[in-house]
């Protein structure tokens, strides 16, 4: 027992020196659907923590509350830090938008202030349906007409009667969108909405070409106990299943006034590392574009510099809808590796910006990168005379037999053949011997991953190993630990190219 009551007090020593009291708030969700509950969490850090009495937030009275208390332990980088905390969980219906207020929590004697925090309150979206129905599904979209390449949201209501219960899980599948580009939104959201449980799925389409289409219907088999059957505890058993099906739509794509690459309102920023490299060493450019519109099936378009080589990786593409608004960003890297100065060219985009009714334009600044150690033209020069070698000619040349008196001119013709014989001779043997000795060298040997990198990178296009070796090299070069390289492999095909 005395054992056991010094490592309670050793413990309690430890959350008391060991944490800084603080005191936060937090919402289970920052918007929420009129009718419906939201609850409001206020954490406190620290030991003997006194919250105040809430009875209502916002004008909407306070319907339920539970407090719960937490002691944790972590070892950080050879540092102990405790946390022992106290949460008090406040459940209201809101009716309207409102900014929680800052609320006052005791802590070991020291108060605490909460921030302010702000609660959005929406309404219900689903369309209303008869109360005879037990359940239903509908289609909505936020437009009727839109233009090619301009994006539209179509959002799925299946609505439930709270008065029965579903035995199985719907069976449920999604509407034909033929001629359009469709993304699954994956922002379900399920409410309460009068006597119906409503859930939301939501498709962001993007159309391909003008033409009237017709989206829809989405189908489900809905599963509900059967209450004719029961067993021997007199319990229900047993499916029956009803298939329903929604409403379809309309939709009217116009072509657009002028073809541009995108259709929407969007800004560009971007950056290059370095401009100042050593040779054969990479530079990274970066292009991000965010805006409302849809960039899921855009593409920056590669570059194409003569002796440079150039390596993207995927583009990362983040769609989410807000305030009925779709809001994209599209981030895109390119290196560049190279062994003398070059010029990466300007690049634009062109854009239909639907409220404007115009075409504006996104531009990628040229950049001049300076190579350190970059190669340069050789002259040539001759020790004894110090002369200068060059192609240039300048008036009209004498051949040098016109130059060398008689008698020099027959000895020269005289030296000439068996010099040739000679030459010939000499270079048979050295190609012999070169052979030779590169056969003798040719043993499985190791070789650096940085050689075979700059190898690799200018055949990317022929062959999709070569690109995924030259993906995990680079990873690797980049500090991925969880790269593993077939040095095999590796060898194989950087052998293709030596």
């Amino acid at each position: 027992m005395k054992i056991l009551f010094k490592l309670s007090a050793i413990c309690y020593l430890l959350i008391t020196f060991l944490q800084a009291d603080s005191v936060e708030v937090q919402l289970a969700n920052n918007e929420v659907v009129q009718g419906n509950m939201a609850q409001l969490k206020i954490i406190a850090h620290g030991t003997r923590a006194a919250f105040p009495n809430i009875t209502e937030i916002g004008g909407s009275k306070v319907l339920g509350r539970h407090q719960s208390s937490n002691n944790s332990f972590n070892y950080i980088n050879g540092k102990m830090t405790s946390d022992r905390s106290t949460s008090l969980v406040l459940t209201f219906v809101p009716e309207h938008n409102m900014t929680i207020p800052s609320y006052s929590v005791n802590i070991s004697g020291t108060v605490y202030k909460t921030k302010p925090i702000t609660l959005k309150v929406v309404k219900a979206n689903a369309p209303q349906i008869a109360n005879s129905n037990k359940f239903s599904l509908q289609l909505r979209a936020d437009k009727k007409s839109v233009l090619v390449g301009e994006p539209l949201l179509v959002t799925v209501f299946f609505s439930v009667s709270k008065t029965i219960r579903l035995s199985e899980n719907p069976n449920y599948i999604k509407p034909n969108f033929d001629g359009f580009f469709v993304k699954e939104l994956g922002n379900e959201k399920t409410y309460i909405q009068g006597n119906y449980q409503v859930t939301e799925l939501g498709y962001l389409l993007t159309p391909k070409s003008e033409g009237n289409y017709t989206a829809g219907p989405a189908t489900a088999k809905v599963g509900v106990a059967d209450t004719s059957r029961r067993d021997i505890f007199g319990r229900f058993f047993g499916t029956v299943w009803t298939p329903i099906a929604s409403n379809t739509l309309n939709i009217e794509v116009k072509d657009l006034p002028q073809n541009t690459d995108l259709v929407g309102s969007f800004t560009l920023e971007s950056s290059l590392d370095k401009q100042q490299v050593k040779a054969n060493k990479p530079v990274n450019l970066t292009v991000k574009i965010e805006g409302e519109g849809n960039l899921e099936d855009f593409e920056f378009p590669m570059y194409e510099i003569d002796g440079v080589t150039i390596y993207s990786d995927d583009a990362k593409v983040e769609t989410e809808v807000i305030n009925k608004q779709l809001k994209s960003t599209y981030a895109k890297t390119f290196v560049f590796i190279c062994d003398h100065d070059f010029n990466i060219p300007k690049r634009t985009i062109s854009v239909y910006d639907t409220k404007k009714d115009e075409v504006t334009t996104l531009e990628v600044s040229s950049y001049e990168v300076v190579v350190e150690g970059s190669k340069v033209a050789v002259v040539k020069t001759v020790p004894d005379k110090g002369v200068v070698q060059t192609n240039l000619k300048q008036g009209k040349e004498s051949p040098e037999s016109d130059i060398l008196p008689s008698e020099e001119k027959e000895e020269k013709q005289n030296i000439a053949w068996w010099t040739l014989l000679v030459a010939f001779v000499l270079g048979m043997v050295v190609m012999y011997l070169t052979r030779f000795i590169d056969k003798l060298k040719r043993k499985p040997n190791p070789f650096k991953e940085d050689e075979a990198l700059k190898i690799l990178y200018g055949h990317m296009s022929e062959d999709k190993e070569i690109e995924e070796m030259v993906r995990k090299l680079y990873a690797k070069k980049s500090g991925d630990k969880s790269v593993e390289i077939d040095k095999k492999r590796l060898k194989e095909l950087v052998e293709r190219f030596s």
